[in-house]
């Protein structure tokens, strides 16, 4: 079944490339092997995570259309194998087992995201990471949140909460204190739907730098986005 994705940011977020330079720092130690990503839109975060530790990526994308864009315009992989396939965790055998899979701002789209995160699990090789990246503070949930179709957003006592059973949490931390400036501007005063391009590139041409130099002072206790990662116990 094809599920048609409702936001519009994909295109607009495409070009935010400090900020997926940084996230994707954070995340690289935990990402390698055969690599699945859900919810992986048009691989756009397939040239941030790869590395000599990846062996392969498979992108896992509900919407048809998306897929269909994603092998069209599928950005260099260093001759890393990568490909696009239509569908949801439900629609990979339990037996493919990955050493990694990564969910990118996508839990929040799914309304039982507990159970989500368990039926990967089971596709989860032992040792492998469950990498996933949400954005943080309910307090935040603005009109951006609701046109994405986003059911929450989280802090790291519901994050850490998703616990999939046989795992074990190594990593829990925010990101991106400057701009959880932005995200309160844009919940108070602005109230806008989506960002403009122009906004998008103030955020990660001066925000997300700022960023890099004050969450490792806060020690990553404040900032608009979480990261957390789950390792497969033996």
């Amino acid at each position: 079944m094809n599920s048609k994705y409702q936001g519009s940011e994909l295109d607009v977020f495409k070009g935010a490339r400090n900020w997926k330079k940084y996230w994707s720092s954070q995340l690289r130690p935990f990402i390698g092997g055969s690599v699945l990503e859900v919810g992986g839109g048009i691989g756009t975060n397939v040239p941030y995570v790869i590395h000599s530790g990846v062996q392969s990526i498979t992108l896992l994308e509900p919407d048809a259309e998306l897929v269909e864009r994603a092998l069209a315009e599928m950005p260099a992989s260093n001759g890393i194998p990568v490909n696009a396939r239509h569908g949801s965790i439900d629609s990979i055998a339990a037996g493919s087992q990955f050493e990694t899979i990564m969910y990118i701002d996508v839990i929040e789209h799914i309304e039982n995201d507990r159970d989500e995160l368990v039926q990967a699990a089971r596709r989860l090789r032992s040792g492998g990471n469950l990498v996933v990246l949400v954005p943080a503070y309910n307090f935040l949930y603005s009109e951006f949140d609701k046109a994405i179709g986003h059911y929450r957003r989280y802090s790291r006592r519901t994050l850490g909460a998703l616990d999939p059973p046989g795992c074990e949490l190594v990593r829990l931390r925010n990101l991106d204190s400057a701009g959880l400036l932005a995200s309160l501007v844009n919940k108070l005063f602005l109230k806008q739907s989506i960002p403009t391009e122009s906004q998008i590139a103030l955020w990660d041409r001066v925000l997300v730098r700022t960023s890099t130099f004050l969450d490792p002072i806060t020690g990553f206790l404040a900032g608009k986005t979480l990261i957390a990662v789950w390792r497969k116990l033996p």
